[in-house]
């Protein structure tokens, strides 16, 4: 599904590194963040042909923590490291009861697929303050602000990257574009993969958290590949009600239906 000619990756780099306001605006999307009582932006790559569209730019260029999401990074720099040996590499229950399917020992395939906070906490710290800081400073991840306890500064709203930069990370890692070995960046694509089927394949990672004024947000970022081309997404939302997540995989599949996605028609 990766036949593309090497002048579109050259094009799609430049047109992510340029200015966003070139992008397509639409407001049907508009409609799904009122539903699920919540406010937020979504953005989407046609890798083909380099086109945009975005609903609400201003929060699109906006920084936020990346809550989940950041274990795309920690992933990848714990597999580069070795901090990760493998994809079966388990790592013990600490035997402190926090979620059902956190509580028990697993490997990084189904820690990545659960979100097992824990389990990246403690790959965190064995990877360090320094090389964790010299990965993010070369991957120019948001605004590089990894202060505070080593194993929560991408939960604590220290560490922000916008939709439109999460957007750029997720195409070098499809093209293997990112400083890591290529059998890194498939382990992480392989994680991220929630569905494989004759009409499409959908990766993703999530991720939820509470913003400095205590209201919950959340991410789904990923790409959808249909008939041998790949559409890359990332959506964002805050809710209008207090201790009240949004369904963020409910919320993007609505949207990417919307568009016409998930039918082998793209």
């Amino acid at each position: 599904m990766k036949n593309y000619p090497i002048g579109l990756y050259a094009a799609v780099f430049l047109l992510l590194s340029c200015n966003v306001n070139k992008a397509r605006i639409d407001e049907a999307p508009a409609k799904y963040f009122d539903a699920y009582e919540s406010e937020g932006c979504f953005t989407m790559l046609n890798n083909a042909d380099g086109k945009i569209t975005v609903y609400n730019m201003a929060l699109d260029t906006q920084r936020f923590s990346p809550a989940s999401t950041f274990k795309i990074v920690s992933s990848l720099v714990g597999l580069e490291t070795g901090r990760i040996l493998d994809e079966n590499m388990v790592l013990p229950w600490d035997g402190v009861q926090r979620r059902k399917e956190w509580d028990h020992s697993m490997n990084f395939q189904e820690a990545f697929k659960v979100s097992n906070v824990p389990y990246f906490q403690e790959i965190v710290r064995r990877i360090g303050h320094d090389t964790m800081a010299q990965w993010i400073d070369s991957l120019s991840y948001g605004n590089k602000d990894i202060s505070g306890p080593i194993d929560s500064f991408w939960l604590n709203n220290k560490l922000k990257i916008s939709p439109d930069e999460q957007l750029g990370l997720l195409k070098r890692l499809y093209f293997d574009q990112l400083s890591f070995r290529k059998g890194v960046q498939q382990i992480v694509r392989n994680a991220m993969l929630l569905e494989d089927n004759t009409l499409y394949r959908f990766s993703c990672k999530t991720g939820a958290g509470l913003d400095e004024k205590g209201m919950p947000f959340g991410w789904a970022c990923g790409w959808v590949e249909e008939n041998r081309h790949v559409y890359f997404f990332v959506t964002f939302a805050r809710s209008k009600k207090e201790k009240a997540g949004v369904p963020m995989l409910d919320l993007t599949r609505d949207i990417l239906k919307d568009y016409g996605f998930f039918e082998g028609k793209k």
